[in-house]
């Protein structure tokens, strides 16, 4: 891989594991569980992280105690990545060793006693309705990219709350034929039905016409969202479109691709909408997970009231 490649972002290596056990239950969680290839990756990254770091020490992966567990992690805190991704690690050890001990190649689980690390509650990044309709306009207005295109992702992702693995492999036999709405496969191979707004429909079809003449015949993409090159769009390109539309938009947020997701989940549950029809057309498998969004519709209706309220940034006992 070129220099210049190893550093674009979104472009993460594939790496490999010197480990045929690694390797095998990697191949069990794409095959057998149906896990999507992004978090496939995701976990062949820490299981490879964690046996090189036992190959460093002449340790045998898949005999490792709890006390090389605790020092893999110590020393990943050390490197001072954040805790989120050391949790993460944790969750491929644990699956891992699992696996292991379901199928008789250990007798324990060296991860029993490790804990997860405390991690700072924070708040998804959310436009609100107004900001939400000026960045789905950007695309007409300011004159870069792709505009049919970028409109039409920008309104689909976000009138339908699709993950950006779900927006990059819709494909177009999976539309209705009014593009009212597409059946999409979320995590865990879970199939849903979503639904896109008037403006999103709109928006579809005036990119159709155009995609069609991007096309190249000898390598046709049954894809709906396409390159420039007419090549399927990847994970990476999207973050890339909502990143240079985020840069314009003069919005002081952090912008990024789940921001339209979280905004859409946000947004119901601000309209009222119960959180169990949330949590369908989120493809959510736990409830638990919806629910944070009633925390975010709070914080939003404290901030709305700290703006609005005459009295409401007084301190105590001076009204």
């Amino acid at each position: 891989m070129s220099k210049a490649a190893a550093g674009k972002p979104g472009m993460n290596p594939r790496l490999p594991i010197n480990n045929p056990a690694a390797e095998e239950y990697l191949s069990y969680l794409r095959t057998v569980r149906g896990v999507s290839a992004l978090t496939v990756e995701a976990y062949r990254n820490d299981l490879s992280r964690f046996v090189r770091y036992c190959e460093n020490r002449g340790i045998n992966a898949e005999r490792a105690l709890s006390p090389d567990l605790e020092g893999f992690i110590a020393d990943l805190h050390a490197e001072r990545i954040k805790p989120v991704s050391v949790n993460r690690a944790l969750s491929s050890l644990r699956g891992f060793y699992r696996w292991m001990l379901r199928f008789g190649r250990r007798t324990d689980n060296p991860c029993g006693a490790l804990r997860n690390l405390k991690t700072p509650r924070t708040l998804p990044a959310v436009l609100w309705e107004g900001e939400m309709a000026s960045f789905a306009e950007l695309p007409g207005t300011a004159g870069i990219l792709w505009p049919a295109r970028d409109s039409a992702l920008i309104l689909a992702m976000y009138s339908a709350g699709l993950r950006i693995s779900e927006l990059v492999s819709l494909n177009l036999s999976g539309l209705e034929g009014d593009l009212g709405g597409a059946r999409v496969i979320g995590k865990g191979g879970r199939e849903r039905y979503v639904f896109f707004s008037g403006e999103a429909q709109a928006a579809l079809a005036e990119y159709l016409v155009e995609r069609q003449t991007r096309i190249k015949a000898e390598r046709p993409t049954g894809r709906l969202f396409i390159n420039r090159k007419g090549g399927p769009i990847s994970v990476p390109g999207v973050r890339w479109i909502i990143a240079r539309y985020a840069e314009r938009s003069g919005l002081e947020k952090s912008i990024h691709p789940h921001s339209l997701r979280h905004s859409f989940a946000t947004h119901l549950v601000n309209s009222g909408c119960d959180v169990r029809v949330v949590q369908e057309l989120l493809g959510h498998a736990s409830l638990s997970t919806t629910q944070r969004y009633t925390h975010v519709s709070i914080e939003g209706l404290k901030k709305v009231y700290a703006k609005a309220h005459p009295h409401a940034g007084r301190a105590k006992g001076r009204i």
